[in-house]
């Protein structure tokens, strides 16, 4: 495994952490292909989550297309992976 991929697995267990307090869901229960609404995370709730993650990485996640289209835990994560990445790279283009 390399740095990056390290990096990425932490990012990862952080935000399965967020989405697990945020949401007030059992941490055990965000498995990859958990259904989001199965979760019962309300919009609230959603909105904090979004709210967590754009504090903690300093990223715009705007509630677009993309995001309405996530269904499963596993779909948010590389969601919010793919923007973090993104937001790194123009970072370190400026």
């Amino acid at each position: 495994m390399t740095d990056a991929d390290g990096d990425l697995a932490e990012i990862e267990s952080q935000l399965l952490d967020i989405v697990a307090q945020e949401g007030m869901i059992d941490r055990s229960r965000l498995t990859t292909d958990a259904v989001l609404l199965d979760l019962d995370i309300q919009s609230a709730d959603y909105v904090m989550i979004l709210m967590a993650i754009e504090e903690k990485w300093g990223v715009y996640l705007p509630v677009d297309e993309d995001l309405t289209e996530a269904t499963t835990v596993g779909d948010l994560i590389l969601l919010v992976k793919s923007k973090i990445i993104q937001h790194r790279a123009k970072k370190a283009e400026a």
